[in-house]
């Protein structure tokens, strides 16, 4: 395994760990983990850093939804133009080109489910190419950003037997 790799592998686990913490559980020194981290931002493949929420716990509402899009191409229009409008919108979180029934999944979040659906109404299902969009509100979030949510409130349904 590449250097650049391991210290990918402990970056995606908990990015606040220190340079002298990535180097100990990598066998790096400190300097080539520093040029590691350098060298992975400068080429684009490490873009930011983000803290993982379990918003869920936080008391301001916030809703997030999985909008399914299908697109009509041209000549013309290809998916990276597309997406490129799409991406550009504060309330898109994520947007996925995928296999399946639907073209893109993006992942938008919103104040209430009005606002999220007044995005999706408003904003995204105007583009022209656009044919076809199907909102899936999110009720519950267990992992996110490949960490799990745990600690939830406990299950008080008594247990039958027989």
């Amino acid at each position: 395994m590449s250097d650049e790799r391991e210290v990918l592998d402990v970056l995606t686990t908990n990015a606040r760990e220190s340079t002298a913490d990535i180097a100990a559980q990598t066998g790096l020194d400190e300097a080539a983990v520093e040029e590691a981290i350098a060298s992975l931002e400068r080429r684009g493949v490490v873009h930011g850093y983000q803290a993982v929420v379990d918003w869920d716990r936080v008391e301001e509402e916030r809703v997030r939804a999985i909008v399914e899009l299908n697109v009509e191409l041209d000549r013309e229009t290809g998916y990276e133009e597309i997406a490129d409008r799409i991406a550009k919108f504060p309330a898109v979180e994520a947007l996925h080109l995928v296999s399946g029934d639907y073209d893109f999944a993006a992942e938008v979040a919103g104040a209430s489910m009005q606002d999220v659906s007044g995005f999706v109404s408003e904003q995204v299902a105007p583009i022209p190419e656009i044919t076809q969009t199907v909102t899936h509100y999110v009720m519950e979030t267990y992992k996110d950003g490949g960490v799990r949510f745990g600690d939830r409130d406990e299950d008080d349904r008594l247990s039958v037997s027989p």
